[in-house]
């Protein structure tokens, strides 16, 4: 079920991707074509690794109010695609994770569990962890810390260096680790991003 559920994310992120890029050649915008992507992000970003991280907790807690906790996802994932409609200046970069990077890398942990890479007792499968990748996904989606966005303004190698390095990176990692990559390479777009908040506004 994991499997299908982390290609429907991976699915969902391409043609999230190829929406935004067609708008941009072809120069085509308007308002409730913004709201509308936003609404389809809220589902496929926002509820869906809700839901993931409520069944994974139904099955660590003992009654039956804790799982609940899991929607802080989605309340989150809502915020930061509120703001980031009325926000102008996240046109290059993004102010916050990005709720497509947020859910990939809560879904595809769940890889590393299963190649035994993790085991079904390390501490982030408890009912602690699972609240606290809850907590600290919520605060990371509205943080004022900045990411890298893809969207190209051009090709040129100066003005995407970080961009060209994170996809690099992204390949040689698939094909070395296939699936189990996912984790590291949203690890590593968090890391590269890291440069863009020491820059003097």
């Amino acid at each position: 079920m994991l499997d299908l559920v982390f290609l429907c994310v991976l699915v969902s992120g391409f043609f999230d991707f190829l929406d935004g890029m067609s708008a941009r050649v072809l120069r085509v915008t308007s308002n409730i074509g913004k709201e509308l992507d936003s609404l389809a992000d809220m589902i496929s970003f926002g509820f869906l690794p809700s839901v993931v991280m409520f069944q994974l907790l139904k099955d660590q807690s003992n009654d039956q109010f804790t799982p609940y906790f899991a929607f802080i996802i989605a309340c989150f994932s809502a915020l930061r695609l509120a703001k980031f409609n009325i926000d102008e200046n996240q046109s290059d970069q993004f102010v916050g994770l990005n709720t497509p990077a947020n859910t990939i890398l809560i879904t595809s942990f769940f890889f590393w569990k299963e190649a035994n890479f993790l085991n079904s007792e390390s501490w982030l499968f408890t009912q602690q962890g699972l609240l606290s990748t809850v907590l600290i996904s919520a605060l990371m989606l509205v943080s004022p810390l900045k990411f890298i966005s893809f969207k190209f303004s051009s090709t040129s190698l100066s003005k995407n260096r970080s961009r060209y390095i994170l996809i690099l990176c992204s390949i040689g990692l698939l094909i070395l680790l296939k699936e189990l990559a996912f984790p590291i390479i949203i690890l590593c777009y968090i890391v590269v991003s890291l440069p863009l908040n020491t820059k003097k506004a």
